[in-house]
C-alpha cells in the first residue's frame, strides 16, 4: 500500500510522463513501474555505452506472453478449426513483419531510446520493442493487463485483421479438400475477362458435380479462384 502512495504522490519527470502517455495512448495501458517501459524501450546500442538494461530479456518475455494471448484469442474466435490451422494464423499474426507494422503505425521509434548515428535498422528496433513493451505490461499489471491492451486497444486500432486473415487463408485449397472428402468433382469456368484500362478482370464460376455455385472477381484467374471458392464454401455453410 505504500508504494502504491508513493507512486501516486511522487513527482514524475517531463520524460516519464512523456512515455506514460504514450504507452496510455498507443497501449491503453497506464503504467504504474515506469521503470519496466524505460527498460522496454530501451536497445542494447545504449545499454552498452550507458550501463543501463537493456529490453532484450523484456522482449523474450513479452514474446511469450503475445503468444499465449494470440493463442487464446484465436482459440475462442475459430471454435471448429483445428490446430494446424490456429498455429498457421498465429504465426502470421505474430511474425516479425506484422509486429513491425504494428509498431511503425504506433510510431514507436518516437520512444525507442538507442545510440543515434549508428547503422540500425529501425523497423527492427520498433518490432523488439513492441514485444518487450508487452513484457512490460505484464511485469506491471499482469495477464489480463496484456490481452486487455491486445484484444480491446492494438487490434482494434492498429490490425486489419480481417485482411490479415483472409490473406492466410487458401480458399481453393480448403474448397478442393472439402470436396475430395465427399468425393465430389470441382471445377473453376472463366465466366468473362475483360480488359479494363491495361488491368484484366476475371470472373469466375465455381461448379460442384456440375452445379454452379459461387462466383468471383478478381485481376487474376488465381484471384478470382479464390474469391469464388470462399463464396462458395460460404453457400455450403463451410464458413
Amino acid at each position: 500500500m505504500l508504494s502504491r502512495f508513493y507512486f501516486l504522490t511522487s513527482k514524475k519527470s517531463k520524460e516519464d510522463l512523456n512515455l506514460i502517455r504514450f504507452i496510455l495512448k498507443r497501449f491503453g495501458y497506464r503504467p504504474r513501474k515506469v521503470h519496466y517501459f524505460f527498460e522496454a524501450v530501451t536497445h542494447k546500442s545504449l545499454s552498452n555505452n550507458n550501463a543501463e538494461t537493456s529490453n532484450e530479456r523484456l522482449e523474450f518475455l513479452g514474446d511469450a506472453i503475445l503468444d499465449a494471448v494470440i493463442a487464446e484469442f484465436l482459440y475462442a474466435r475459430f471454435p471448429n478449426e483445428d490446430e494446424g490451422y490456429l498455429t498457421k494464423i498465429k504465426a502470421k499474426l505474430v511474425s516479425r513483419k506484422t509486429l513491425s507494422i504494428i509498431a511503425e503505425e504506433m510510431e514507436l521509434r518516437e520512444v525507442i531510446r538507442y545510440q543515434k548515428g549508428r547503422s540500425i535498422n529501425l523497423n527492427t528496433l520498433e518490432g523488439n520493442a513492441f514485444e518487450a513493451i508487452m513484457g512490460a505490461i505484464y511485469l506491471d499489471g499482469g495477464f489480463e493487463a496484456v490481452k486487455s491492451s491486445i484484444n480491446h486497444h492494438v487490434f482494434r486500432k492498429y490490425v486489419d485483421l480481417n485482411r490479415l486473415l483472409e490473406e492466410e487463408i487458401d480458399f481453393k485449397s480448403k474448397l478442393f479438400i472439402w470436396s475430395q472428402k465427399k468425393q465430389l468433382k470441382l471445377e473453376f469456368e472463366v465466366i468473362s475477362e475483360e480488359n479494363l484500362g491495361g488491368t484484366w478482370e476475371y470472373l469466375v464460376q465455381a461448379k460442384v458435380n456440375g452445379a454452379s455455385y459461387g462466383q468471383g472477381k478478381g485481376t487474376s484467374k488465381k484471384m478470382a479462384e479464390q474469391a469464388a471458392s470462399k463464396e462458395t464454401l460460404e453457400l455450403m455453410g463451410e464458413i
